[in-house]
């Protein structure tokens, strides 16, 4: 990622960062060896949350070096950030756990002052360990709270460099954090899994469809839930899964998009084509984890109609068309309107804005991530949350996100409604861990809401 400022000094020689990487590693496999002997969790039974869980940070001091190295468990991969002060990196927990415990494995660029800090939507953060006079090395940490995020905020740097880690690691008890309401129903009566994951397909449409005219559709099957709620889903490179409400083949219709493998399911509810239905999905694994995504509880809640008119009433002009344009079935996405795309009257929405970052693509492909924006998440992203003209280690930051125009505000409708904040509002929506992906080891069943 790119940043703003200027380093505070040229970098050692090729031969001197080689060296300088090498003695770090080997004081990183000492360090990683002597934690391993003497660390002493909060609880014996604790486990490690954060293992492989997606990470994000403020900035990187290249792709070398990238946020998801300091939880992959390798002791050689570290994450490194821009030279200068504050940055963050942060975990993803998937759902809110108690922590009890972090240790951090730091690189010879450690901080001297930071914070370990929680939160249950990325947003608003609460310190749960802080110090100003860190020495580095491998450090043990003992917390108290609880969060779906934690991250390490570094606020004083030790040298000129940035701030490296080795690993970041979060311990707690674990275990389901299932949702204290009733959205869900009983899980007792789930089958288990032949094959990889059990799904069970929930009626949610408050009473506007009966189970015999809520469909669904996968791999060359079609089921009503009156007559199959089911599926023993085997491993797939690729897939979706439709859901119709009152017929096989009705127009009111979705889909939730996945890849599953021998033993770990990686999925998403996706708004990046249109809203069709409303949908959640709730995955749990044979070792605890428990984690939902998609619209909340008050959409659901909600009939149709309300939502197209909280739409059109929560977007500015040129966004309300999306939900007129193949009402009352879809709100489309900002990219397929004609209204946007060359010729259309807001053709040039994103034009002044995007070359005053230097990128020259039209609207329409903003708002997709395609043509030149394809290879280019992160800027992509930036566009469309009106974050590019901020220095890198911000365009991270949820809070600055969809602040002012021009920006996609289809996107932050979903988000605004979804649970977490968390939803696929166009295609590189994934970037600083925003999307409603979801991935893990081990999946034991998966229950998909749909509703009207």
């Amino acid at each position: 990622m790119q940043t703003s400022h200027r380093a505070p000094g040229p970098r050692p020689p090729a031969g001197a960062a080689r060296s300088r990487t090498a003695l770090g590693l080997v004081l990183a496999l000492f360090a990683a060896c002597f934690f391993t002997l003497t660390q002493s969790p909060a609880r014996a039974d604790d486990q490690l949350l954060s293992r492989g869980r997606p990470a994000t940070a403020s900035s990187t001091e290249s792709a070398a070096y990238p946020a998801s190295a300091a939880v992959d468990g390798d002791p050689g991969t570290r994450w490194s950030s821009a030279f200068a002060d504050p940055q963050w990196i942060q975990v993803d927990l998937g759902s809110v756990q108690q922590i009890t415990h972090v240790t951090l494995a730091w690189e010879a660029a450690y901080a001297t002052a930071y914070q370990i800090q929680t939160s249950t939507d990325a947003r608003t953060w609460t310190t749960v360990y802080s110090t100003t006079t860190s020495t580095g090395g491998t450090q043990s940490l003992n917390v108290s709270g609880s969060g779906r995020y934690v991250r390490v905020n570094g606020t004083a740097r030790a040298t000129a460099y940035g701030y490296s880690l080795w690993a970041f690691d979060v311990y707690g008890p674990g275990g389901s954090t299932a949702p204290a309401d009733d959205f869900w129903g009983s899980t007792a009566d789930i089958p288990a899994a032949h094959n990889v994951v059990e799904v069970k397909v929930l009626n949610r449409t408050n009473g506007k469809y009966p189970d015999s005219q809520v469909y669904w559709t996968f791999n060359g099957q079609t089921h009503s839930i009156a007559e199959q709620p089911y599926l023993d889903m085997p491993a797939n490179s690729a897939g979706r899964m439709y859901f119709h409400l009152g017929s096989p083949d009705s127009p009111y219709y979705d889909f939730i998009e996945f890849t599953v493998g021998d033993n770990v399911f990686n999925g998403n509810t996706t708004r990046v084509d249109a809203f069709g239905l409303k949908l959640a999905m709730r995955l749990h694994t044979k070792d605890g984890y428990d984690v939902e995504v998609g619209e909340n509880r008050q959409t659901f809640a909600e009939d149709r109609a309300t939502t197209f008119q909280r739409f059109t009433d929560a977007v500015p002009a040129p966004f309300k068309a999306l939900a007129q344009t193949q009402a009352p079935y879809r709100i489309i996405a900002p990219g397929s309107y004609s209204g946007f795309r060359s010729g259309g009257a807001d053709a040039d929405y994103f034009t002044s804005y995007a070359r005053s970052v230097g990128v020259d693509a039209a609207t329409s492909d903003i708002f997709g991530c395609a043509a030149s924006l394809a290879g280019n998440p992160d800027l992509c992203a930036a566009l469309n949350r009106h974050v590019a003209t901020l220095p890198a280690s911000q365009q991270s930051d949820p809070a600055r996100y969809y602040t002012a125009a021009p920006a996609n505000y289809y996107a932050k409708f979903w988000h605004d409604n979804a649970i977490d904040h968390r939803a696929y509002g166009f295609p590189y929506d994934d970037v600083a861990g925003q999307s409603s992906f979801i991935s893990h080891s081990n999946p034991q069943w998966l229950l998909v809401a749909v509703g009207w």
